[in-house]
């Protein structure tokens, strides 16, 4: 059993961390909204506590899934963060879907006090994360790897090492490149259908068997022709996500063109009061 800190209480840190006691680890969480702290305890008896360091302090490993690098920077290297309160050779593990700036500097400055640092971003949605089968791409040493691997496991489906120190990022990045165009192509072939007076759910039973089948439209494509988008990943998080992908391009030289059109296309939902609708609404701004 290792003591451990669970940072961020969301619809993914929430039963993240749920799995983690499952396992038989002892675990304090922190949310900035103590009330969805307390009623996570409540439900799988851990600790609450009032800071991040406090959380921290004292623990084998540290987790955390925030909501962007600006809060990531609070809970680790603001006042009372947990870099501050955690112990030579002890791990910290980002969930966070953040920057791979974000992701260097914190690996720096956890180097500089002793500490294992892995950004670990995660694919699967509320549902992986529920049912303890997310996908997790990971940049760190070997080291780090070796000692968080084990702890992962309890909400895993799959842990892959990708690189250094913001590789995870980067290749979260590249997930919600490749989603994004999926998901397009998905709404345009819904409407297509039904511009041509198609039984949907035919169409679906005959192309989901062959090439263009995918996870978008064995798993939206009804709730698409039903206008159902209370699925979890919202457009207001995926525009975040994109906008990490676009911004890195321009770094590195990449070009993304369907990303940047995708992204407008969101921006367009967003405009329709679809922030918080999940991804498969970009399908409304096609006319039926």
């Amino acid at each position: 059993m290792a003591k451990l800190a669970f940072i961020g209480m969301g619809v993914m840190g929430a039963p993240m961390a749920g799995h983690l006691v499952s396992a038989g680890h002892e675990v304090t969480v922190f949310n900035r909204t103590r009330a969805k702290a307390e009623g996570w305890a409540d439900r799988h008896g851990g600790a609450v506590a009032d800071t991040p360091a406090e959380a921290a302090r004292g623990a084998d490993a540290v987790f955390a899934c925030v909501g962007n690098d600006g809060d990531l920077r609070q809970v680790t290297l603001g006042e009372d963060g947990a870099f501050g309160a955690m112990r030579a050779g002890a791990l910290f593990v980002d969930h966070t879907t953040v920057s791979a700036a974000i992701a260097r500097e914190l690996a720096e400055a956890g180097a500089a006090k002793g500490l294992m640092v892995v950004d670990a971003p995660v694919s699967g949605g509320q549902a992986g994360a529920e049912n303890g089968k997310l996908s997790i791409m990971c940049g760190g040493t070997a080291e780090a790897l070796a000692v968080a691997g084990p702890l992962m496991q309890a909400y895993a489906a799959r842990i892959v090492h990708v690189g250094a120190a913001g590789a995870g990022q980067q290749t979260k990045m590249c997930n919600q490149i490749a989603i994004a165009g999926v998901i397009q192509g998905v709404a345009e072939s819904l409407r297509f259908a039904q511009k041509s007076g198609l039984d949907t759910a035919k169409v679906l039973e005959a192309i989901s068997g062959g090439a263009a089948q995918s996870w978008q439209m064995v798993n939206r494509w009804e709730s698409m022709a039903d206008d159902r988008f209370d699925f979890g990943f919202a457009i207001d998080w995926m525009r975040k996500d994109l906008g990490l992908a676009l911004d890195e391009a321009k770094r590195n030289g990449a070009v993304l063109p369907m990303t940047a059109l995708v992204d407008q296309f969101y921006a367009e939902v967003q405009g329709m009061d679809g922030g918080r609708q999940d991804t498969s609404a970009i399908v409304r701004r096609l006319p039926r």
